[in-house]
């Protein structure tokens, strides 16, 4: 009976304490500077890119496959020719007209899969319906494979003492942030919202290889809160609008919020603003650590990005 009394005061004190975090504006977590580790990260390649054409004569080079006239997709290619350029990486871009059948993408692959003077090729997603994503993604040469989709890569990176040749550079972003500002992985509690091939899965199966105790919750997760709730490291990456509250979080937990939303704003010019899948105001009251969105992990992505073409480039054999 004692025992039963002392369980029921001790879960009553964790309530309490709970609360009392999220009720108070002085415990604040440390925001996770994504745009400073991405500013770090694009250094190195530059660095990189620099010994690799003093000793090759040549520049590392990425190919772009942008189908159709989506906004979001050419603000992206955009974003990402730019940064190539920034860091010294040569950039080769190709536009096909959203009409363009799957057989002419399927050629243009396989054409940069020959060119020696490409050693990484992103196809911009999504493509358009009639074109079959998985089997243009599946075409695309294993050693020039930068965004970490092909099924060898992600085999290599599930499998136990297998290393793949790339990663895919939204999760291996979000492990530099958090290797960044310290997290220790090994037997740390590891929770991933979303179970995506591009985010939820890789980021479950890197932190698997830093020897985390992992959980992957996705919509049949029954009690997602209480599941977050153990997370000593809590990635979110479902595409729903500030869906994480202060309540789901451990505290003192690190909080990578992966998502990019449109929330509403009248007050600001285009009627919306850029939200995460975390209630940042609630969660950065409770979390240790946190990433903002915009500026935590959507800068990690390209910057892995220019890391893994430059992995590619010096994978190369040179021309004789």
């Amino acid at each position: 009976m004692l025992e039963c009394l002392h369980a029921k005061i001790w879960f009553q004190d964790q309530d309490n304490f709970g609360k009392h975090l999220r009720g108070t504006r002085q415990v604040t977590a440390t925001i996770i500077d994504g745009t400073a580790i991405a500013a770090k990260v694009r250094a190195e390649v530059a660095a990189g890119t620099a010994v690799y054409s003093a000793q090759r004569g040549s520049r590392p080079g990425l190919a772009t496959v942008l189908v159709g006239e989506n906004p979001a997709s050419q603000t992206y290619v955009a974003a990402k020719q730019k940064a190539c350029a920034e860091v010294g990486i040569q950039s080769f871009g190709h536009h096909l007209k959203a009409e363009a059948t799957e057989a002419e993408v399927l050629a243009l692959v396989q054409r940069l899969n020959a060119d020696p003077a490409v050693h990484g090729i992103l196809v911009q997603l999504p493509l358009p319906d009639h074109i079959n994503e998985e089997r243009i993604l599946n075409a695309v040469s294993i050693e020039k494979d930068v965004d970490g989709f092909h099924p060898v890569n992600i085999g290599r990176l599930g499998m136990k003492g297998r290393e793949p040749l790339f990663v895919p550079c939204t999760p291996d972003g979000s492990m530099r942030l958090l290797q960044e500002y310290g997290a220790a992985f090994a037997g740390a509690h590891a929770v991933v919202l979303g179970r995506s091939n591009i985010v939820g899965l890789p980021a479950a199966m890197l932190l698997l290889k830093r020897d985390a105790t992992l959980t992957v919750c996705h919509s049949r997760t029954k009690d997602l809160p209480a599941v977050c709730r153990q997370a000593d490291i809590l990635i979110a990456a479902v595409g729903r609008t500030e869906m994480v509250k202060g309540d789901w979080v451990k505290p003192g937990a690190y909080v990578i919020d992966v998502g990019i939303n449109r929330k509403p704003d009248p007050s600001r010019k285009s009627g919306y603003r850029l939200v995460g899948d975390v209630d940042y105001d609630e969660v950065r009251e409770v979390a240790g650590f946190i990433t903002p969105v915009p500026g935590g992990v959507g800068p990690m992505t390209i910057a892995q990005l220019l890391r893994n073409t430059l992995r590619g480039a010096n994978a190369s054999v040179p021309a004789s």
